[in-house]
């Protein structure tokens, strides 16, 4: 069974200014798909902290989900601290939350969330709204469970397997 953590990136949720409800969010769809949740942490909008978080749980857990961070605002560095780690990058998660939740979101064509994998690990970075989280997630659920199943060295027939 995969297991993940769950980062929620926010200066004034690490501060407790404001409760945390996209992690929440992201711990009921994942446990959905039958992934364990290892480890969830609050962690504010800094680089290094966040890069630093990313690399001590590559390699140990299956699974990075992080919510916020993703905007355009000068605090909004979650890319800038996760992509430098990418081994590959999987352009297809970004295009598809972006375009996927356009009509829904207009301004979702502003999130540079995405994906990629770092030591046989799954980073994915989502918006920092709860509904950001959830149709994201309602759109990248299979490719997720996919991605997953090949990086556990599971046999996979791409052309057999049906996706939705």
């Amino acid at each position: 069974m995969p297991d993940a953590a769950i980062l929620t990136i926010s200066d004034s949720r690490s501060e407790g200014l404001a409760r945390d409800q996209s992690g929440p969010a992201i711990e009921t769809a994942l446990a959905s798909m039958g992934i364990t949740i290892v480890e969830k942490k609050i962690v504010p909008d800094d680089c290094d902290t966040i890069r630093n978080i990313v690399q001590t749980l590559l390699g140990r857990v299956s699974l990075i989900v992080t919510t916020g961070g993703t905007g355009v605002s000068d605090r909004d560095v979650t890319s800038e601290a996760i992509e430098p780690l990418f081994e590959k990058t999987l352009p297809g998660f970004g295009e598809i939350m972006r375009t996927g939740s356009f009509e829904k979101t207009p301004l979702s064509i502003i999130s540079r969330g995405g994906a990629g994998i770092a030591k046989r690990t799954l980073i994915l970075m989502l918006p920092g709204s709860p509904k950001g989280v959830v149709d994201c997630l309602d759109l990248i659920t299979p490719a997720i469970k996919h991605v997953l199943k090949i990086l556990d060295q599971q046999k996979v027939d791409c052309q057999a397997e049906s996706h939705r």
